[in-house]
């Protein structure tokens, strides 16, 4: 078995196709390598059984993994039968692919031992709190799994043992010197190719549509005219900053706010000092010693203080409230002019501080504050006058639910009608959330979308406010085929176009195999333009993926295929030349080491494959879909 897993992941082509391309592991169909039989249990690897209570835990568990991903939608999954059977297949063919791992890493001696699989699941985030296991959360979410602690601990096992394995096949190295040459030559290369394009649109004009065939059209494809649900909208923005200029204020509003709001315009009691900073207490209590003398302190300030901001101004680090003042000068206790502390140890040294003033707590005099507090009270005014008027046009607008007209009289303003709109294409005056959720959910309207209610205020961002009545509505509904006729008709002859392009396509595809292309596309009309290059690491589209697909052309032949382009025309290929990319060592290096990754998908696929081919795997009645 050996020899031919290894045959199998060293086939260079197989390496091309898995090892360039992202690999996914895909859940094969248990159709592929089973045969029948009875017996009640699910199914039988090697003589191993998988019992029907394994298969019913496992489906369970996967309906509770859709159920969760999926919501709402899943209940319309459920109800299909194909489909419900077919996720019993999945599910059960990964249950024989686990326990044929399992099977071939016991022939190879690997394990994972109890304290193993302890120390996984004591690394799992999800069952951490602050950094450490906790086993309440543990349990409660494999619980909520449907698994016991056992079952969860046998998951663990067949995960670490599937690790190993894989770890295993990254080192094995299987990439030859002469292979990654070869590798690097087909992966990376660019392509010279000629084009022949089939206009789709030149083809249209020749084409007919019967009334029978746009009908069948117009049927198959109703999804494409259809409208959507459209409402017209009449509202009233409310607007907080709008008030402000309706708003005024008497100096006796403002002269009875600073009266009771005295406390604001209060300023604090401060303290103005000097420091001189030192690195060494010793240093420190020498500069104390000549200021008890006499000496300046802004001279000395200037002279030996090692903070350099504060001694270019002898000192002087300003004014301080008691919340601002640092704690080393809080402590020093200093409350008196021309006060001098001792050698105070700080976080940056040794500091000796004077306190130069004192100024007591006073309130600012009127004057002084006068425009700050007029724009206060206009400010409180306004948003007080905001909620009221909020106010009376909710009750104006409850009270008269037939129209807006008593909420526009209550708000002084004419209600704004809109047009026409989607769900999609909402007016800017109105593309706020919670207004789009009360337009969109029903509430406003009548029986049978007639209009309906006044909104009650819907508030936005704290300043704004919005009363809503839907003018009038429009459900979803399909554009009648007299309608859009014309554009189905042109549909038809598309369709017809493109067929009849990709019939002669073929034609001359084949006329050119044969080497007699040159009259087949002198008959077309058609001729094949200058080569363009290709670049096997920028294939975006359909049509550069398709001139990789082409094989190796042969010397002075070119090699031919078919594709599209973007607007839909049939491109006629022709490869005439293919150049390998040369490559400096760390391109090459980064290259080979994307391959070594991506050939341990390789690997693993076809191990997988390789016990499945030896396998003795019979099904029981329990996986047939209940």
């Amino acid at each position: 078995m050996m020899d031919n897993l290894r045959a199998a992941a060293n086939h260079v082509v197989l390496k091309i196709i898995l090892a360039i391309v992202a690999i996914s592991f895909v859940l094969t169909g248990v159709g592929n390598y089973l045969i029948g039989g009875g017996g009640d249990y699910a199914a039988k690897v090697n003589g191993q059984q998988i019992s029907r209570a394994q298969l019913e835990q496992a489906v369970q568990n996967e309906r509770n993994r859709q159920q969760e991903s999926l919501g709402d939608s899943f209940s319309a999954l459920a109800g299909n039968e194909g489909y419900m059977l077919q996720m019993r297949r999945q599910v059960l063919s990964q249950l024989i692919d686990e326990t044929l791992l399992d099977q071939y890493a016991q022939t190879l001696g690997l394990a994972a031992s109890d304290d193993q699989i302890r120390d996984a699941i004591f690394a799992i985030p999800a069952f951490r709190t602050d950094n450490k296991f906790d086993n309440e959360k543990y349990r409660s979410i494999i619980n909520s799994m449907g698994l016991t602690p056992d079952q969860y601990a046998q998951l663990m096992r067949k995960q670490l043992l599937t690790q190993q394995l894989i770890q295993g096949m990254g080192g094995t190295g299987f990439m030859l010197p002469d292979e990654t040459t070869r590798l690097l030559s087909l992966a990376i290369q660019d392509r010279k190719a000629r084009l022949a394009t089939l206009d789709i649109d030149t083809l249209v004009a020749a084409q007919t549509a019967t009334d029978q065939e746009i009908q069948d059209n117009y049927n198959q494809n109703k999804n494409a005219y259809v409208l959507p649900e459209s409402f017209k909208v009449s509202y009233i923005p409310l607007d907080a900053a709008s008030m402000m200029d309706k708003t005024t204020v008497s100096d006796a509003e403002v002269q009875a706010y600073y009266d009771q709001h005295k406390d604001q315009f209060t300023q604090q009691a401060r303290k103005h000092y000097r420091i001189i900073q030192s690195k060494t207490e010793a240093d420190a209590k020498g500069i104390l010693a000549q200021l008890q003398q006499g000496a300046d302190f802004a001279t000395l300030a200037k002279q030996k203080s090692t903070d350099v901001i504060s001694a270019r101004n002898g000192g002087d680090i300003g004014w301080m409230e008691a919340d601002s003042t640092v704690e080393e000068l809080k402590q020093a206790n200093l409350n008196d002019k021309g006060q001098l502390s001792g050698v105070i140890t700080s976080s940056v040294g040794y500091l000796i501080a004077r306190l130069d003033d004192v100024q007591p707590a006073q309130v600012k005099p009127l004057a002084e504050v006068h425009d700050s507090v007029a724009a206060k009270v206009k400010q409180e005014k306004a948003v007080d006058a905001y909620y009221a008027l909020q106010q009376k046009v909710s009750d104006a607008a409850s009270n008269d639910n037939e129209s807006l007209a008593s909420a526009e009289a209550a708000a002084g303003t004419k209600a704004i009608e809109t047009d026409w709109f989607s769900r999609d294409s909402v007016p800017a005056g109105l593309n706020f959330d919670p207004v789009k959720q009360v337009i969109f959910d029903g509430s406003l309207l009548g029986a049978n979308g007639a209009p309906g209610n006044n909104s009650d205020v819907i508030t936005v961002d704290g300043d704004r406010a919005f009363i809503v009545r839907i003018a009038e509505h429009k459900p979803e509904s399909t554009k009648s085929l007299d309608t859009v006729r014309s554009q189905v008709e042109q549909q038809v002859k598309r369709q017809k176009a493109a067929q009849q392009a990709r019939v002669d396509a073929e034609k001359i595809l084949m006329a050119l195999k044969q080497g007699k292309g040159n009259d087949a596309l002198k008959a077309a009309n058609l001729a094949f333009g200058e080569a363009q290059t290709f670049d096997s690491t920028r294939q975006n589209d359909r049509l550069s993926q398709a001139v990789f697909t082409l094989p190796q052309p042969q010397p002075n032949k070119s090699s031919y295929g078919l594709s599209e382009d973007g607007k839909g025309n049939i491109v006629l290929l022709a490869l005439d030349e293919i150049i390998p990319r040369k490559l400096d060592d760390r391109q090459r290096s980064l290259f080979v080491g994307q391959l070594n990754q991506g050939m341990t998908g390789v690997t693993f696929d076809a191990l997988l494959n390789n016990l499945r081919g030896e396998a003795k795997i019979k099904l029981g009645n329990a996986a047939q879909m209940q």
